[in-house]
């Protein structure tokens, strides 16, 4: 029986100290700012050997997520502080709806060395759903 690889996605909880807010440290090997463009509508990336851990840290973006031949709407936002976790062998692709750039800090954990495979963009299976995509993304906002 084959092990279920997937995503999660959790609130950062955080310490206020004076003027300033600590939120949970996210361990990695290494980490990487990305910066995902305005309008961006991103081609899948699957990693064989990291676990990607994202958190938007400027702006709003949605990950789509390929799980059991289905697409998955997860929103990241800076207001609303959260990492989501996606294991190895899950493709994801960012859509954007925001004129502005957005700014994520993925904390990589390796489980392996990289290849070359990890970062070549799939075509996706069948077209995004835009609207879905638009509403996962303004629910999350409307969260206060």
């Amino acid at each position: 029986m084959a092990l279920v690889r997937q995503m999660a996605i959790a609130p950062l909880t955080s310490i206020a100290s004076g003027m300033a807010e600590f939120y949970t440290p996210i361990s990695s090997h290494e980490t990487m700012l990305v910066r995902v463009p305005p309008q961006a509508r991103d081609d899948l990336f699957v990693h064989h050997f990291q676990t990607d851990r994202l958190m938007a840290v400027r702006g709003e973006f949605v990950l789509v997520v390929l799980q059991n031949r289905r697409y998955h709407y997860v929103p990241l936002s800076d207001r609303h502080p959260a990492v989501l976790t996606i294991p190895p062998g899950l493709p994801h692709g960012a859509v954007s709806f925001s004129d502005e750039p957005c700014l994520v800090v993925n904390a990589v954990h390796r489980h392996g060395e990289p290849c070359d495979r990890d970062y070549r963009p799939m075509r996706p299976p069948f077209p995004y759903d835009l609207a879905a995509a638009r509403r996962a993304l303004a629910e999350c906002c409307l969260v206060a």
